[in-house]
Formats: structure tokens, C-alpha cells, sequence
């Protein structure tokens, strides 16, 4: 009788656990839009990173891990240095509400760079600083890395368009405003954050994982035969469980995706309103705790859909690509002679 109860319970629990896989597995498809059987193929490194960041292929453990998080390091001391870089993390992962003068939208610098910056085909920035000054296509000239991030500031926080409506939300914004610019306490302190993660690479070294998180040349569908009406259906399917059908982001204890469309995105001058710089980055870093389950053409689709959407506009899109050639994913630009 006793073996008869032992056995019975030890069923008993085989089958809770079970249950609890079960769900958590559930659980997991549904954030990531899938399960790793239906994973197209990407390797789990590339082998290039010199454990300076955290593989492309996450999970639970590593999914919001922070390899370089100078709040924790106490080697940096309590110099006017440290105290930059500490706050240029600080912006980094919550930039709306340390730098609410260059934000009007709910867009962070860690939405787009995970991880702190530091995650394999999440455009890391580990090492960037030394690359700079550099040329940029868009502006048809030399940037320094604090331009970068004021231009960042301008586009991707729609630092220079409309405001954000308060609708009794996290915070109020005012009419008052000043424009980013490179010698501003904000972009100063982002730049030694990143500085300090680009630590030991000289100027001119080569990032083996830079450029990676983009849609081979060979690979892009061109953009007049992408479908909304197919990106919208994937999008509904693979993405809307984190960001929401009204792709605003859904709250998850607390974690919120962030908003992709609307007012409180990016604006059309943005890297991310580019159909192809957008679909690379959703190619190999979303779902966020499935990143690579997408295909080259999902992860296309979805962004033509994304970038289909009405958005806050850059005021100054004129000025740009004036020395390049307008790149043909460059929906939100008007076509020029």
C-alpha cells in the first residue's frame, strides 16, 4: 500500500511538473511569436564578439543582462568621469525620463541597442567610440560620435517634433524646449558611457561585430512588392503580444516594449523608418526572448508594415542625402530627380 502511495504520488508530481513546462513553454511561444522548432537559421554566435557582449541568442537568464553596468562597477571611483559615465548609463536605459528636455516620445536608446549596448546583432556599441569621426551618408559628411547622438536624439526621440500628448500618461511635457547639441550635458554624458564601453580598442580597429544585424543586398524584396496586408498579419501574429495591436507596447510586470508607430515613436527621419534598416533589426533581435525565429522576408513584411504607419515628422528632411543617392527604403523621403 505505502509503494502503491509513493508511486502514485510521484506520478502525481511528474505530471505537475509536466503541466508547469507546459505552460512556461506556452507562455514563451506567445511572447516570442513561436518556438525554437520553427527557428530559421542563425547560429547562436557568430563567434565574434571576445565575450564583450551577450549572444544573439538570449534567454531568460541573459535576456535583460547587463555585461558592463558601471552603476555596479566601484574600479570607477567617484571622479566627474565616473559620474558622467554613471549618468550616461542611466539615459542610455531610461532616456525619457533622465533627458525629458530631448524626448517627446516614449523611445529609449536601450529599445533599439539591448542590453545596454551590449548584445551581438543588436547593433552593439561596445568599441564605437573608436571609429568616430566617421562618414555619414545621410548628412554627406564627417560626424563625431556626440553628433551621432544628437542626431539620434533629434530623430529617434523626436527631439524636434511635435509634442507628445500628455493624456494623463507617465509625465507632462512642456512647450519649452531646448535643442540637443553636442556640447549638452545629456549627449556629453551618453558619449563617456559609450566611451568607456569602447575601452582598449585604439582608433581605427576593426569591430568584427559591427554591420551584421542588416538584410543581405541579395536577399531584400524590393520595397513596391513588400504588403501591408501581410506584414500586418504577421505583425498581429509574431509581435503584437509584447508591442499590442495598437503597437504602443504592452506592460509585462516591469518591462514595456516600445512604441512603434505614432506619436510617441520615432519620427520619419529616423534610422528605424528605413523599411530595411528596421526589418534587420526585427530579423535578429525580435521576438525579444526568441530573437532569429523570423525569416529575411518575415521580418521584411512586418517592418514595410511598421513603416506604413503614421508617425511624427522630421522637420528637416530636406537637408538630408543632398551628397548621396536617397536609398529606395527611404519611404517616408520624397523621391528627387
Amino acid at each position: 500500500m505505502r509503494n502503491r502511495r509513493k508511486k502514485s504520488s510521484a506520478v502525481g508530481r511528474a505530471r505537475w511538473a509536466g503541466g508547469v513546462c507546459v505552460v512556461m513553454l506556452t507562455l514563451l511561444a506567445v511572447q516570442s511569436g513561436g518556438t525554437r522548432t520553427q527557428q530559421a537559421a542563425l547560429p547562436d554566435t557568430l563567434g565574434l564578439n571576445h565575450g564583450r557582449l551577450i549572444p544573439s541568442s538570449t534567454s531568460m537568464v541573459t535576456a535583460w543582462s547587463i555585461p558592463r553596468d558601471p552603476s555596479a562597477d566601484s574600479t570607477l571611483g567617484d571622479s566627474l568621469r565616473a559620474a558622467r559615465i554613471r549618468w550616461g548609463f542611466r539615459l542610455f536605459m531610461n532616456t525619457t525620463d533622465q533627458a525629458p528636455q530631448f524626448t517627446k516620445n516614449r523611445v529609449q536608446c536601450n529599445n533599439c541597442h539591448l542590453n545596454g549596448g551590449q548584445r551581438e546583432l543588436a547593433m552593439p556599441l561596445v568599441g564605437v567610440a573608436s571609429v568616430f569621426p566617421e562618414y555619414n551618408n545621410r548628412e554627406g559628411r564627417m560626424i563625431t560620435l556626440e553628433d551621432r547622438i544628437v542626431g539620434c536624439f533629434q530623430r529617434s526621440e523626436n527631439a524636434t517634433g511635435a509634442e507628445l500628448p500628455d493624456g494623463g500618461k507617465s509625465r507632462t511635457l512642456t512647450s519649452e524646449r531646448r535643442t540637443p547639441d553636442p556640447e549638452s550635458r545629456e549627449v556629453v554624458a551618453l558619449a563617456a558611457y559609450i566611451t568607456w564601453l569602447s575601452e582598449g580598442f585604439a582608433h581605427g580597429d576593426t569591430l568584427r561585430w559591427r554591420g551584421h544585424n542588416i538584410i543581405p543586398a541579395d536577399r531584400r524584396i524590393p520595397v513596391a512588392q513588400l504588403s501591408r496586408a501581410r506584414g500586418k498579419t504577421l505583425f498581429l501574429d509574431k509581435c503584437a503580444a509584447c508591442h499590442g495591436r495598437d503597437g504602443q507596447g504592452v506592460q509585462i510586470g516591469d518591462k514595456k516594449a516600445g512604441p512603434l508607430w505614432g506619436p510617441a515613436s520615432w519620427n520619419d527621419g529616423a534610422g528605424a523608418a528605413r523599411v530595411y534598416t528596421l526589418a534587420g533589426m526585427i530579423r535578429y533581435t525580435m521576438p525579444y526572448l526568441n530573437p532569429g525565429s523570423l525569416t529575411d522576408e518575415e521580418a521584411q513584411q512586418i517592418a514595410a508594415f511598421i513603416n506604413s504607419m503614421p508617425r511624427p515628422e522630421f522637420p528637416h528632411k530636406d537637408d538630408d542625402y543632398r551628397t548621396e543617392r536617397l536609398p529606395p527604403d527611404a519611404v517616408y523621403y520624397k523621391s528627387r530627380p
